[in-house]
């Protein structure tokens, strides 16, 4: 198992962005995201702030990816 990256708000968007999520909408610094399948998750995007390991997880779950998925949308 490969651990998680410090991986900003606004490089995590773009990294699903390649897997099939959309910004469907944004509230202040939540993007809001949906796959054409119906998997959604909501992302923070906080300028000079990185998602902890906790959020990240979390939202890996949401999206159904797994952390070496992630490692190759990176």
């Amino acid at each position: 198992m490969t651990a998680l990256p410090s991986i900003r708000g606004k490089d995590l968007v773009a990294a699903l962005k390649k897997a099939g999520f959309e910004v469907v909408r944004v509230k202040g610094s939540h993007h809001f995201l949906r796959h054409g399948d119906g998997r959604t998750t909501v992302v923070p995007v906080h300028t000079g702030e990185t998602i902890g390991p906790g959020l990240l997880s979390k939202i890996l779950r949401d999206c159904d990816l797994a952390r070496e998925e992630l490692h190759k949308l990176l």
